[in-house]
């Protein structure tokens, strides 16, 4: 992944303003792209793509903006495309200029036009300006894994950035590029739209080898790298089948990859669930672990950084991102480029402890829809944002585009959990990798209870927040709330502790409708945290409200 920013046919700057003010918000971005930098204008001196180049494939010649051989289309990306080899392939008469991965749109762009995003199988976030028409086409993957805003500015021009800190100072109006949609000068439209998307009920049963089949081939192609790589390991059921999968395609292909043993990585408190966790998985599947340690005092200490890579004031996202904020730092100094991870389970299979108390299949089904369609404004722009701050690009196989496919066709009967009856959350994920004649994971972590990331990094890192924050507000300030923040007013001390910070470092008046708040349904309780589901969890809240 990589950091990208466009201007898009200026009408108030002359060619030198063009560059200069682009490589100005380009290098807003560096930390996603700190191997190189690329800048690309167009002859009319309107219009510029600015690349921040991670290379992850081909280092030696993919550098961007990415040029036709006549020269006639300019394109930056920040993303993998996964089938380009089958598209050099088909492509064999185009003169290809780079091993890029991301070469593959400008042949499918010139015989397929806009339809071209819709042939990519990969994370994706692009900008691609045709000279000869004076277009522009912009896409964002399916479920929006790479992050891109889209600005207006002033005169009229269109402006496009991995990240909206590198528009707030030039646009009018700011807004999250939606993922599984393009943009052109005649307007935008949604290229992504799966049987699943109108969320009507599948009735279609469970076949544990399928599931098991698919997501053992969305694990492999997302190894395709030139460089170090390695997994992020919780010891939850999620990571730990990512990197079971990983673990074994290395062993089976030692000379295919950069390391001949597969390296994990986790971080918490000392004694954390998920350290203790992922030591026995590591051990178990044969990966090199590196265990890492943070204080309280160092998340402390981060959370106006981390709000400022993010760009959220999102409680749950927060949280979560610190930590892994920490571990995105610790890998890369390692060496490590890459790394996979397994975000997006959650929502497919309705992994999050308050689904226990969904009503019915039927109003399971539609929060599962729900979660997954709001993928980029919660737990992939965490795990995007907080590792791309350090230059660490992070693949996530469960949002494989087939997999989700298959896994939102199976009727939400088979997926609902009910703490009631014993059936544990993601049942029929657990049961497709239940094989004891070749276990994938130690039954004690395959069928472990969820716990989300920043529960499991250690209990008193979201308690010693929580308190920390509450006191940084007065009762006279929160009681002000809703006069301070009339938009997405915070409903607690600790919301409120956030959303000042969020404030002071962005001042655009865009900026506060680019967030969303991450709420558990069907519970009574303010607090995101998977301890407040009281009457689920093992080690919930003492004294929490939390209802069910």
């Amino acid at each position: 992944m990589c950091g990208i920013f466009a201007i898009i046919q200026s009408k108030s700057m002359n060619r030198q303003q063009v560059r200069q003010r682009c490589l100005f918000n380009s290098r807003l971005l560096r930390h996603r792209g700190p191997d190189w930098s690329g800048v690309w204008i167009s002859p009319d001196g309107k219009t510029a793509l600015g690349h921040e180049r991670l290379a992850i494939v081909d280092p030696e010649s993919g550098e961007q903006p990415l040029l036709s051989a006549d020269g006639r289309i300019a394109l930056c990306v920040n993303g993998e495309i996964y089938n380009h080899m089958k598209w050099r392939e088909h492509y064999k008469s185009y003169q290809f200029q780079t091993g890029s991965d991301c070469e593959v749109i400008i042949p499918l762009y010139l015989e397929h036009g806009e339809r071209c995003v819709e042939f990519l199988d990969g994370m994706f976030a692009f900008v691609l300006y045709d000279t000869a028409k004076q277009n522009v086409l912009a896409a964002r993957d399916p479920l929006g894994v790479c992050p891109m805003y889209i600005g207006k500015h002033a005169d009229g021009s269109t402006w496009f950035a991995s990240e909206a800190k590198a528009l707030q100072n030039d646009c009018a109006t700011i807004e999250v590029f939606l993922p599984g949609t393009s943009y052109s000068l005649t307007g935008s439209k949604r290229w992504y739209e799966p049987a699943w998307f109108d969320e009507h009920i599948p009735t279609e049963h469970a076949n544990l080898t399928t599931i098991r089949t698919l997501f053992e081939k969305a694990v492999e192609k997302r190894l395709m790298a030139d460089v170090p790589f390695g997994v992020l390991l919780s010891g939850g059921l999620d990571s730990s089948l990512v990197a079971s999968i990983a673990a074994r395609c290395i062993k089976k292909n030692k000379d295919k990859y950069a390391f001949p043993q597969l390296h994990s990585f986790c971080i918490g408190l000392p004694g954390s669930p998920d350290i203790i966790a992922a030591q026995k998985v590591a051990e178990a599947i044969g990966t090199r672990h590196h265990s890492l340690t943070f204080t309280v005092q160092d998340g402390l200490d981060a959370l106006r950084d981390v709000i400022y890579k993010l760009e959220t004031f999102d409680v749950t996202t927060i949280r979560a991102s610190t930590p892994m904020y920490f571990l995105a730092r610790k890998i890369k100094a390692l060496g490590v480029k890459m790394v996979l991870s397994g975000e997006g389970s959650d929502e497919l299979f309705g992994g999050y402890l308050y689904f226990h108390n969904a009503p019915n299949s039927v109003e399971f089904h539609k929060e599962c829809c729900r979660r997954v369609k709001g993928l980029h404004l919660f737990d992939n722009l965490r795990a995007n944002k907080s590792t791309m701050a350090w230059g660490l690009e992070v693949r996530v196989p469960f949002l494989d585009k087939e997999f989700v496919a298959h896994a939102m066709s199976i009727d939400p009967k088979d997926k609902q959990p009910c703490h009631k009856t014993g059936k544990i959350e993601k049942a029929i994920l657990r049961q497709a990798f239940d094989t004891p004649e070749n276990p994938y994971l130690p039954k004690e972590v395959l069928w472990r209870q969820k716990e989300q990331f920043s529960d499991g990094v250690g209990y008193s890192w979201i308690d010693g927040v929580r308190d920390f924050a509450t006191q940084q507000v007065t009762d006279e300030m929160f009681s002000r709330a809703s006069e301070t923040f009339p938009f997405n007013t915070p409903g607690t001390k600790e919301a409120y502790y956030y959303r000042q910070i969020f404030d002071e470092l962005f001042h655009h008046a865009s900026m506060p409708h680019t967030v969303e708040t991450w709420v558990p349904k069907w519970s009574q309780t303010t607090d995101p945290s998977g301890r407040a589901i009281k009457s689920v969890h093992l080690d919930a809240y003492k004294g929490s409200k939390a209802k069910l």
